[in-house]
């Protein structure tokens, strides 16, 4: 089983609660997944629990410590802004160099059957660096990437614009996944349709906030 990298065409779409729904549902079948969140804003020590890497260690059922932050989030920023904003607030910067050797060692800890996830952070084309976004850092990485979407009215513009990019510089996008956004007044059925006319062929599968686990299952399907 390949490691993927988990992207968004934005921040809030849900890349977080989609890595730990794969996690939770390949622990229902026996298999001990790997989840990283190597890149991480807004992050609040006193709050460690709620925050994405705490949400992805509560999931994969270890314990909540700086050790095991250090190991699955070790680029930590206070403020929640993009990381190079937020780097810049504390007067570091992210090496892009490590950052892209951490996540292929990451990568590298697929076993077997053993899934690996690597969550992004922000939106593909968030600032990473003065150079680099995080559509570098996926093709750097030489990971395939699943692309996560809202069904919000605007998301099919901002979705094939994250893909476009992504194909620019030939990152494998494994599938689509739209995310159903709160209160939209655009099926998911029909924001699916219209991608997969544009998309050449990629997997564009939905999750529907009634029955989630439905969605998880075909995307976990198409990652095995």
């Amino acid at each position: 089983m390949r490691a993927h990298f988990i992207t968004a065409t934005g921040t809030d779409i849900g890349k977080t609660w989609l890595t730990c729904a794969l996690i939770a549902h390949w622990r229902t079948l026996g298999l001990r997944p790997q989840a990283f969140k190597p890149v991480l804003s807004g992050f609040d020590p006193a709050q460690a629990a709620a925050s994405d890497a705490g949400r992805i260690l509560q999931a994969l059922g270890r314990p909540l410590a700086m050790a095991t932050l250090d190991a699955i989030a070790p680029w930590r920023f206070a403020a929640p802004l993009s990381p190079d904003m937020a780097a810049g607030i504390e007067g570091r910067r992210i090496d892009f160099a490590a950052l892209v050797d951490f996540t292929r060692r990451a990568a590298g800890e697929t076993v077997g059957e053993m899934p690996v996830l690597v969550e992004g952070v922000g939106g593909a084309m968030a600032p990473l660096d003065e150079t680099h976004t995080v559509r570098d850092w996926i093709a750097a990485s030489g990971l395939p990437c699943v692309l996560l979407a809202g069904s919000y009215l605007g998301s099919l513009s901002h979705t094939l614009s994250a893909w476009a990019a992504l194909e620019k510089v030939g990152v494998g996008v494994t599938a689509i996944m739209v995310n159903e956004s709160p209160g939209t007044p655009v099926s998911l059925a029909a924001s699916a349709e219209s991608l997969r006319r544009h998309v050449g062929g990629v997997p564009v599968l939905t999750v529907a906030r009634a029955a989630p686990a439905v969605g998880v299952a075909a995307l976990a399907a198409l990652l095995g």
